[in-house]
């Protein structure tokens, strides 16, 4: 049989099922890829099928899936899943991941142009940075709205990193561009409310510029996450750590994370034979993590390689506390989404981050944990001897963590926020407050 009309025949629908709006979603990452952006990305799209005739744009494996060669079209899970061409060089290597950025962004352009149609609803998703302007500029040119999703705020990022100075022309350029962005979205979803706020004071027009903005937090995978009795953990087995009190990272060892407040308390507890800190995962920072500890004969620290998703159960209860440490300036920049996976695993959280962050604020509402400024690791220290002494509360906040998970963060609640918020969209004439000035 000819393979165009195999394709044709596998996505014939019933009549009613036309009706429904088109939705494209915007994403570099996607099925197979299962990281934090493919996996969030995946779930959404097929979260929304039944109220949607829901299309996908996205890349090939490079990440957590690379080397896979998808197909270029398929249907999965009631998703119209389109892939584009672009290279897939080393991105640990910059040049490289440049220009897989150049190539995926242009790829995802001209597709965009050629497939939206007039009307119709466009998800784009914050990363890579440049995505979302060419996804802006497609969707005028087609006379389609579009909305974004935020996950990680560019380009404040660089600036908590260190990559980039506040002041500089290249900030101010991006901050000119993103309000630009920001105003001619029809819809905003972003992962908190810090980040809301920020968003918020970039944005120019109305006093009611914030009703466009919508908090939709990342979930907590209770699928393949939940609490398992500590005396049980073959990780904690395995490592010798069954007597120890243990502190676990685990996740993307990246610029963002404040590990040097961490290394150094570990340092001054070496002596300690109480305490032990478990990291998992990898990332910019975990050689200069692999340094440290040997070279500070840190005996209280282990690090292993990253394990797959499939895992989460055993090694994310293979501790007594989790830990989510972030650098300064982060607040309304990103919220790790291990915090989530914390809590579905019935483990309480320290985290380093400003008392503002979305993360503190789930850390007290919910009374599910403790937080520290960033880089106080004397005040880090302290916190830490104060949760051993209190350690009798930790198995009621596991609890409270579950019950959090649960009825806050799920995906269920995530799509049906989701759904509510796209399915407020209405058609809108095209004016000037798009991000580009009318291009015909």
């Amino acid at each position: 049989m000819d393979k165009g009309k195999k394709f044709r025949e596998s996505v014939q629908t019933p009549i009613q099922a036309k009706a429904k709006r088109k939705l494209w979603v915007i994403t570099e990452l996607y099925y197979p890829e299962d990281n934090q952006t493919g996996y969030y990305l995946t779930r959404i799209a097929e979260g929304l099928v039944d109220d949607f005739d829901v299309r996908v744009i996205c890349g090939q494996p490079n990440y957590a899936a690379r080397g896979t060669k998808a197909a270029k079209r398929e249907i999965h899970r009631g998703v119209d899943i389109q892939r584009v061409w672009a290279t897939t060089l080393d991105k640990n290597i910059l040049p490289f991941r440049l220009l897989n950025m150049l190539t995926l962004g242009i790829s995802m352009f001209l597709k965009s142009i050629v497939e939206i149609s007039r009307g119709e609803t466009v998800l784009v998703v914050s990363a890579p940075p440049s995505l979302p302007f060419g996804t802006a500029l497609a969707a005028k040119m087609r006379r389609a709205e579009y909305s974004l999703i935020i996950q990680d705020k560019y380009p404040e990022i660089l600036i908590a990193v260190g990559k980039s100075k506040p002041d500089s022309i290249f900030i101010k350029i991006l901050n000119n561009l993103n309000r630009r962005l920001y105003d001619g979205a029809e819809k905003i979803i972003v992962v908190g409310r810090d980040m809301k706020r920020l968003v918020v004071s970039q944005m120019s027009g109305a006093e009611d510029r914030g009703a466009k903005i919508a908090v939709i937090q990342n979930w907590a995978a209770l699928e393949e996450v939940v609490p398992q009795p500590r005396s049980e953990n073959p990780l904690l087995e395995e490592l010798g750590l069954k007597e120890k009190f243990v502190f676990l990272y685990a996740g993307n060892m990246g610029h963002p994370q404040d590990l040097e407040s961490i290394v150094e308390c570990a340092e001054k507890l070496k002596t300690d034979e109480r305490f032990h800190f478990l990291f998992i995962g990898s990332g910019a920072k975990r050689k200069w993590l692999e340094r440290e500890v040997d070279g500070k004969s840190l005996v209280n620290v282990t690090i292993l390689a990253p394990r797959p998703r499939g895992e989460q159960t055993m090694f994310l209860n293979a501790c007594d506390v989790g830990l989510v440490p972030l650098v300064r300036r982060m607040c309304g920049v990103a919220m790790p989404s291990r915090t989530y996976n914390f809590l579905a695993a019935g483990k309480p959280i320290l985290a380093l981050t400003d008392e503002k962050s979305e993360v503190a604020t789930v850390i007290e509402e919910d009374r599910v944990g403790w937080f520290v400024p960033p880089h106080k690791p004397e005040q880090l220290l302290a916190m830490i001897y104060k949760i051993y002494d209190e350690r009798d509360d930790i198995e009621n906040m596991g609890v409270r963590s579950r019950q959090a998970a649960v009825n806050k963060y799920s995906v269920e609640v995530a799509i049906e926020k989701f759904k509510k918020v796209l399915t407020s969209n209405g058609a809108r004439p095209i004016t000037p407050e798009f991000i580009f000035r009318d291009i015909s």
